[in-house]
């Protein structure tokens, strides 16, 4: 027997579910998925994928910083300000998505880097990935707000042609 407060196999994988779903749902993840898609298309006309995987975790933690900064940095024109510790945490757990967004397609580039499936195979996996789970997100979020099929799989597709369209335009102005 289980109360609210004992969880079940069952519950703990929703839970774990949920919270993965969560960190791909976030306006840094989404954006992370975007960046990484980008720039795993535009880093792979003369490199390998390894230099691909360095270009994208460098690229990705840099822009990470720059998100975290912008936290900090707006957060002192809060009155009173939050301690300089509080707005940091607080700026690194909103920010997390983008490093969240990195893993798929990174560990795909790796596989391909240490010989374990064909680097062109990893490539286009990395490359597919992100546009994979634009559209899990699509879905995922039409079934937390209860649509029907028809709209969950309209929001899937917005999600996704609206995704690609702004990986698109990114490579393109890189």
């Amino acid at each position: 027997m289980t109360d609210e407060h004992t969880a079940t196999p069952h519950h703990a994988r929703r839970r774990g579910m949920k919270r993965v779903l969560d960190a791909y749902s976030g306006e840094h993840a989404v954006y992370g998925l975007v960046l990484v898609t980008a720039l795993v298309a535009v880093g792979w006309e003369d490199e390998t994928d390894l230099e691909v995987l360095i270009f994208v975790v460098g690229t990705v933690f840099v822009f990470w910083l720059a998100h975290i900064y912008a936290a900090v940095v707006s957060s002192r024109a809060a009155q009173p300000a939050p301690p300089l510790r509080s707005a940091i945490v607080k700026g690194v757990r909103h920010a997390s998505g983008m490093l969240v967004a990195m893993l798929v397609p990174a560990l795909l580039l790796l596989l391909g880097a240490t010989g374990v499936v064909e680097e062109y195979t990893a490539y286009f996996l990395a490359l597919g990935s992100g546009v994979v789970l634009l559209a899990v997100i699509g879905w995922a979020n039409a079934v937390r707000n209860g649509s029907p099929l028809r709209w969950r799989i309209a929001g899937t597709l917005a999600t996704t042609a609206l995704g690609v369209l702004v990986i698109v335009l990114s490579i393109l102005v890189h």
